[in-house]
């Protein structure tokens, strides 16, 4: 039966939206997202399962129980990085890494119940978690409220919500020193769409973390057929084979991605920032200081999950973190 299965997932693959599709709609948004948004990334069908899932969120032995588990591995590899940036550029740096991310501004995308954006709260970051579901928004407002530190209405709180979808984020003139969006990509209806507005709601320099699943024969069968059909850890449904991408997709994705001018007088030269990632995609070599890519390893006999090393390419068959840094500069000089 396990062959059989596996055996298909090979089948959705050759079916699965190509990178260079993905690479196409981006090279299009570029020029497009000048005036605004495009397309909406929203899709109907997996908002209204989250929402009815919503009542679990923190129920850390329900339907979330691995998204808890995986929560402070995922703040670990978001303060982490940001600290290593901060030193190598100021290395008088004083500061400790549990300081990392106080007065940031952070924007956490499909915040769902709240896990990540408290988190990044109590560290300090001046955080606003968004979501498509107004469910997802009030479990977590709810949620917060029971902290004193946290209840918006206190006015001493950093965190806040809001039910919208990140397009909407981009008519307005913030931008964020740090990008998150956790679990969400696979979730989305265009991909390409949905990185370019998070890439294009950070300030320049600023930091964009992503958190998906690979399009692989061991996410499929851990991630769908043992989690949702086996154990009915997850509920059935809830992911989708196709929609997951490759780590090398999203790498590749970003080496062809230059944000766009903003801004930029219609008669003046046209010009173009760098890819956010120079590498080629000949090696597997990223220079640390525009990309890190990491596995997540979920380890059941301890309950818990683990950040791989870096460079442990073996480790990206299944979960998987990705840092990439906003070019600093906003265009290239015009020849």
């Amino acid at each position: 039966m396990v062959s059989t299965i596996l055996r298909q997932t090979f089948l959705q693959q050759s079916r699965s939206p190509s990178i260079r599709q993905i690479s196409y709609s981006c090279r299009r948004l570029n020029g497009a997202l000048k005036s605004g948004p495009s397309h909406n990334s929203v899709n109907p069908d997996e908002i209204a399962h989250f929402s009815k899932l919503s009542s679990e969120w923190w129920d850390e032995q329900g339907e979330f129980s691995f998204l808890h588990k995986m929560n402070p591995v995922r703040m670990q590899f978001i303060r982490d990085r940001i600290f290593e940036v901060a030193q190598e550029e100021n290395p008088g740096l004083s500061s400790k890494p549990h300081q990392a991310l106080q007065g940031l501004d952070i924007l956490d995308v499909g915040c769902g119940g709240g896990l990540l954006s408290e988190s990044l709260a109590r560290m300090g970051a001046n955080t606003l978690g968004i979501d498509a579901s107004q469910s997802n928004i009030a479990i977590a407002s709810s949620h917060a409220s029971a902290d004193p530190a946290l209840k918006p209405a206190s006015g001493r709180s950093n965190l806040r919500y809001r039910n919208a979808p990140a397009e909407t984020l981009l008519l307005e003139p913030k931008r964020y020193d740090v990008v998150c969006s956790m679990e969400v990509l696979e979730h989305v209806e265009n991909p390409a769409d949905f990185l370019s507005t998070c890439a294009e709601l950070l300030k320049p320099g600023g930091h964009l973390f992503l958190s998906t699943i690979a399009r692989t024969p061991t996410a499929y069968f851990l991630t769908i057929l043992v989690a949702e059909d086996i154990l009915g850890k997850v509920s059935k449904g809830t992911h989708t084979y196709a929609k997951y991408i490759k780590p090398s997709e999203l790498l590749d994705y970003f080496r062809d991605y230059h944000s766009p001018p903003n801004n930029q007088l219609k008669t003046s030269p046209p010009v173009s920032s760098r890819p956010w990632i120079t590498s080629p995609s000949s090696t597997t070599y990223l220079n640390r200081s525009e990309a890190d890519i990491r596995g997540l390893i979920y380890k059941p006999l301890a309950a818990r999950w683990s950040l791989a090393p870096r460079d442990a390419w073996w480790a990206l068959e299944c979960n998987y973190m990705l840092w990439v840094r906003k070019p600093k500069e906003p265009y290239a000089a015009a020849r």
